[in-house]
């Protein structure tokens, strides 16, 4: 019983601090967006991407169509969303009608990932999941 008592005084002296120090510094805890929300003109979405040069939203809606657009636009930079005051927050606001609808966020033009602020996702077919939203 005394062993027992000892590891636990031992294991308490260690963690305490560690636990202590962590709660005066948070900078380990990472700011949270919010999921796609609706403004005026559509609904929001933000992505954090610090050291992202570009980065799109794409979509299972008509026009954006996993950034393939409609065949007659064209464009490369469908989705493409602003880092307007350089703090590595994209946003990009579109407006959807009524519906359920996938997306991910596309960094680089080659990294592929879900929302980490948005909990509603469905299975992508390739391993990996889409992110959910359901616009009312």
């Amino acid at each position: 019983m005394i062993k027992w008592n000892k590891t636990r005084i031992l294991i308490g002296a260690l963690l305490i601090p560690a636990v202590m120090s962590g709660c005066i510094n948070l900078d380990f805890i990472k700011r949270r967006l919010p999921p796609p929300y609706e403004v005026g003109e559509g609904m929001r979405f933000q992505f954090e991407a610090l050291s992202a040069s570009r980065v799109q939203l794409a979509g299972n809606w008509e026009w954006n169509n996993w950034l393939q657009g409609q065949a007659e636009t064209g464009s490369y930079l469908i989705g493409l969303m602003e880092d307007e005051d350089g703090d590595g927050v994209w946003t990009k606001v579109v407006d959807l009608p009524e519906g359920r609808y996938q997306y991910k966020f596309v960094i680089d033009e080659q990294t592929w990932k879900e929302d980490p602020n948005n909990p509603l996702r469905v299975d992508d077919g390739y391993g990996g999941f889409n992110s959910l939203l359901i616009v009312k």
